[in-house]
Order: structure tokens, then sequence, then C-alpha cells
């Protein structure tokens, strides 16, 4: 059974970029550029060194599964600081590190999801275009995955409330994510309270996946979160999951160290899980991670970096490709017509490598993909090097 659903998911989007473009050779004497991979390439803070140095030690012991009580204050620390929480709200017991919020968002739904939901197939919801984990995590644990649209239509967020009773009644978990990935909106504080509102009525879990609240553009207000808007209903956490990592945030994604937040039932819940298929944090990077979520200054100047860096896409784009400066994340999501056709004539001509847009969505019952004439572009270098990939490419399309 377990071969038949993995079957059923389909190749992982780099899987499939990689057979798109492995027969063709790049342009020559041009030095390859890579803009497929959301992996921040701005220096890592010294923060991590110090403090790893500083607790080596610790790598002569096993991480408790639920991290260290340091490690889960500073995360409630941040977060009743970021998102102006009552103190109290968010504690100790709401709190639980992982090695990264893709192992997280994955096991919630073994968590999360039923054998079945009154006699029928569970649904888990998810936006398309999508972070392909989710898919993953809702085929693996035996449920329905039912995409949202989230093309200009609908403002490049979902509407959950679009969707269907029938539908709702099935559902075990729905995830959002905000900014979104890849195209950089912002869901507004009502949004996000009517869904969680949505997500009491129906008794399914909200997974809020925040990892770019962070990145955002000059003039925007920092990204509300499902916290804060748990605040705003009166306090409690029920029937929310909050994810977030400091890959984005802290230009350290080879740390691989974030978090889940939640009521304290999930979170046991969770936990227990975790005790039989989970991976910890290394104690000396826990230490490290507690040390980030405490430092700010380092978060301020990655985000002036990226929006130096939509400076310069709009000065390459601006008026082309459907080029719009997203409020937040780090991506470009370009509007080239055919994203296959786009990402094989980039690396062919400027040695530039992009992911076609159809390769983070999937087509509908209709036959449309959302994401057919897009490709999305990180802006993860530094400026010299997004310059020139940026020149690169306005000068090929």
């Amino acid at each position: 059974m377990f071969n038949d659903r993995l079957e059923r998911i389909g190749d992982y989007p780099f899987d499939r970029l990689r057979a798109l473009l492995g027969p063709i050779e790049p342009a020559a004497g041009i030095e390859p550029i890579s803009l497929a991979l959301g992996e921040p390439q701005h220096p890592t803070p010294d923060l991590i060194r110090t403090t790893v140095e500083a607790n080596a030690a610790l790598w002569g012991k096993y991480p408790p599964m639920t991290g260290t009580l340091d490690a889960r204050a500073a995360i409630a620390a941040w977060l009743t600081s970021r998102y102006n929480l009552p103190d109290g709200m968010i504690g100790d017991q709401n709190i639980v590190p992982v090695s990264g919020t893709r192992e997280a968002l994955f096991l919630i739904a073994l968590a999360a999801v039923p054998e079945n939901i009154a006699g029928k197939r569970p649904v888990v919801l998810m936006p398309n275009p999508f972070y392909q984990v989710y898919a993953g995590a809702a085929v693996l644990s035996g449920a329905e995955p039912v995409f949202l649209p989230a093309g200009p239509e609908t403002g490049f967020l979902p509407d959950l409330s679009a969707v269907t009773p029938d539908i709702l009644e099935r559902t075990a978990l729905a995830y959002y994510c905000s900014p979104a990935n890849p195209q950089g909106v912002i869901a507004d504080l009502e949004t996000l309270k009517s869904m969680i509102e949505l997500a009491r009525r129906h008794d399914f879990l909200l997974v809020s996946d925040e990892c770019y609240s962070e990145i955002y553009d000059r003039g925007v207000a920092p990204p509300p979160g499902a916290a804060e808007a748990c605040a705003s209903l009166g306090g409690s956490l029920e029937n929310v999951a909050i994810f977030n990592s400091l890959s984005k945030r802290s230009s350290a994604p080879g740390l691989r160290v974030g978090f889940v937040a939640g009521d304290a039932r999930l979170i046991q819940k969770f936990s227990r899980l975790r005790d039989y298929g989970g991976a910890p944090p290394p104690l000396p990077l826990l230490a490290a991670a507690a040390a980030l979520w405490r430092d700010e200054s380092h978060v301020e100047q990655s985000r002036e970096l990226y929006r130096q860096k939509f400076d310069i896409a709009k000065k390459r784009l601006d008026g082309r490709l459907g080029f719009y400066r997203a409020p937040g994340g780090f991506y470009l999501w370009l509007d080239v017509g055919d994203g296959e056709e786009a990402a094989k004539t980039l690396w062919r001509d400027a040695a530039i490598r992009v992911i076609p847009g159809a390769y983070l969505a999937r087509t509908d019952q209709n036959g449309h993909n959302p994401g057919n004439a897009y490709i999305r572009c990180a802006l993860v270098h530094d400026l010299e090097i997004t310059d020139l990939a940026l020149e690169r490419l306005a000068k090929t399309l």
C-alpha cells in the first residue's frame, strides 16, 4: 500500500528539472547560475559558529526529542514579541523544536489525518501552486489531496471559503503558506482569522507555514501570523499548528532547526509521533538556534539585501514578463508563456537555471495547470550575481 501511494505522488520537482535540462548543454564560456533552489546564500551569522564552539561538549549527548528548555523559551519569547501576543499565551508546552520544517510539515499529516472521517476518505487541502511536501504528506497519510487555485484570479492565495461543504466535512488538515511560495503575496489578519474560524467549525487542523515571515519589502508591514490571529480570537491555539524555521530568516538552511507551535494536546501528540520517526536537532545546534531567535540584527541586514535584489529585479524586468514586486519572500514568479520552454531556453542560451512553474503545481480536472505559464526564480545570491543573472534572463527572454 505504501509503495502504491508513493507512486501516486509523482516525481519531485527537482528530479523533473534535472530530467528536463540534463540533455541540454548550457551556453559555453558562461559561468552557470542557478536561480532554481530557494537556498539562501547570504553570509551565515557568525553567532552560529561561536555558539556551537561554546557548546561543543554537548556533541557527546543525545538531544531530547522535545529539544531544550532554553530553545523552547527562546522560540516562545520570539513569537510573543514578533506577534505582540499576551504574556503566557505561548509557553513551553506549546512548542517543539524540529530538524527543519520540511520534516515537520510532512510528519504533521501522519499525526492529524485519521483513517476515515464518518466512513469517508479524509481530505488535505493545499494551495495550487504549493510546496511539494504538502502533497507527499497528504498522499502518504492516506488522504485525498485537494488543490485550491492560487493564481491571479484569487490574488495568488487560496480561498478556503470557496471549498464546498462536502469537502469540508472530510477535511482533516489544510496547509497554508504566507508569505506564499512561490508568489510572495501576504495574507492579511482578517483572512487568517476567517481560516481559523473555518477550521474550528469543521474541526480540521490549519497548518500555517510561515517560513518566509521575516522577508518582506520596504513599506510593507511585518506579515501577520496565525498566532496573532489566534490572539485576536481570544488566545486559544486550538486547531492551529504554526511552523517556522531559521533557514530563510537567518540564512542558515544547513542548520536544520525550526519549530512547531500549537495547543498543548497537539504538541503532545506530535511529540509522541516524533519519538518513533523524528530526528531532534543536536544540542549544539539547538543552542545556536536559541541565540539566533534572540537576535534581530542579522535578520534586518539580510532583509535589506533582499530588498536591494528586488530593486535590481525592478530595474531589469519592470513592465516585462508579468513582473511584480512581491511584498514577501524572495522569489520572482514570472509569466513567460511556457515555463518549460523558457527554462530550457535560459539554460541553453544563458546558463541560467530556473524551475518551471508547472513543476510546483498540479493539473486540475479541467486539464489546467496554474503554473504552466510561469517560472520561479530564487533571488538568493549576492547583489552582483543577482544582477548578472537577471541581466542575462532579461536579454534572453
